[in-house]
């Protein structure tokens, strides 16, 4: 009998996140996968959870990917972990579900820990309907995502490396309008948890005096709603005289 893979999110910042099912999963797992032996350890030996680990990383998915699936029809349940937060979310793990989804496997994806919802929640931006990019391309293609982007009318979030965050906030203001509000969040559920709002404008100069740590999380308000032009009786437009 075919083994499960269970997908479970680890806390992205304050250990007390970890579910307690998580944990149960994880104890009563044959192998554990992680990002990072070492930063998973971590996590692991606090809960006391010893000798399951394994490398699974977005440089050797595709070579361990078919050798888990296997392992899996053989009758291991297999707990896939990231660093922080949920794998598959701009972090190794798509690969895994999918080969074990498209040989019939058993895939449960617990809930849990993730930095793009606390971040949009607490934005203050519309949150009823958003779309989520992760990661821009870093050189190829970058451009064209966000021109794109600029007519989308839903809430955006992106994850971006603090190094780039000023550099991107600029393209922001450049390509959706430096007035469009924003909000920039930092360390989710960590001890130093902060969450700068305002215009694309305000932030990119607040960020270009104010060094950025941490993971960072950015939501940007989606494009304003372009108003119908208003039609007289002769289905002209405003001001439009008749045989124009």
């Amino acid at each position: 009998m075919a083994g499960i893979l269970y997908i479970v999110p680890t806390p992205v910042g304050n250990l007390e996140d970890m579910t307690l099912r998580a944990v149960r999963i994880l104890k009563e797992a044959d192998l554990i996968l992680a990002e990072d032996t070492r930063t998973s350890s971590v996590l692991l030996k606090h809960y006391g959870i010893e000798g399951k680990l394994k490398s699974h990383h977005k440089f050797n998915e595709h070579e361990t990917a078919a050798a888990i699936k296997d392992r899996i029809l053989e009758g291991l349940n297999v707990a896939l972990i990231s660093d922080a937060g949920t794998p598959g979310i701009s972090d190794p793990g798509f690969l895994l579900a999918r080969t074990c989804a498209e040989e019939g496997i058993e895939v449960q994806t617990l809930p849990g820990p993730t930095a793009c919802i606390p971040a949009l929640v607490s934005s203050g931006l519309p949150c009823d309907k958003f779309c989520f990019e992760g990661f821009l391309p870093q050189k190829k293609g970058r451009q064209t995502a966000l021109e794109k982007l600029s007519a989308e009318p839903r809430t955006m979030v992106f994850y971006e490396s603090p190094y780039r965050l000023e550099k991107t906030l600029e393209q922001f203001a450049e390509n959706f309008g430096a007035d469009r509000k924003a909000c920039v969040s930092r360390e989710i559920s960590k001890l130093h948890e902060q969450h700068h709002r305002g215009t694309l404008g305000e932030l990119a100069q607040w960020f270009r005096e104010h060094e950025a740590k941490g993971e960072i999380v950015i939501c940007v308000a989606g494009a304003p709603a372009v108003k119908p032009e208003k039609k007289n009786k002769y289905g002209r437009g405003e001001g439009q005289e008749e045989g124009e």
